[in-house]
């Protein structure tokens, strides 16, 4: 038992070392060689129709990997975003999306931006492409609720 324990600790400890002695390369540095989005990136087109499965598929793993940051309804106001000293848009605010191509918002969610890690060789390129169209669904449902909020007002 003890010797099982010893084992465990060790890889936990050298998993720890790695992690911190390994740059990240998705962080923001000055004068960072962090990737750079091409022009044909940029200009890719979602080649995934949105369906309510797919959505499904994407919301589920944006609460797992997404929401602690940019907010269960991608308001960028999660939990860690005080704590992170970071600034993210309100993706239910259309506005904020509007200049963004599919190509970039799936080339982001891919590779990652400043502190936040790329979904990259994790994630399915269909489940990615489902990601995009979630982005753009929260600012269709942010429309709607601020619509809402306004009528209920008057």
């Amino acid at each position: 038992m003890r010797r099982t324990l010893l084992i465990l600790g060790a890889i936990l400890l050298a998993s720890f070392g790695i992690s911190y002695a390994k740059p990240n390369s998705t962080q923001e540095k000055p004068g960072s060689t962090e990737p750079k989005i091409t022009p044909e990136d940029a200009a890719k087109k979602n080649p995934v129709t949105p369906t309510p499965e797919g959505l499904a598929e994407a919301r589920k793993l944006f609460g797992y990997n997404c929401a602690m940051c940019h907010g269960k309804g991608g308001d960028g106001k999660g939990d860690l975003v005080a704590d992170m000293k970071l600034e993210l848009r309100d993706w239910r605010d259309a506005s904020s999306l509007e200049k963004m191509t599919d190509g970039e918002l799936f080339w982001i969610i891919s590779s990652g931006k400043g502190k936040m890690p790329g979904e990259g060789e994790r994630t399915a390129e269909k489940v990615r492409w489902n990601f995009v169209s979630l982005v753009r669904s929260f600012a269709k449902k942010g429309a709607g609720e601020k619509a809402k909020s306004e009528s209920s007002q008057n």
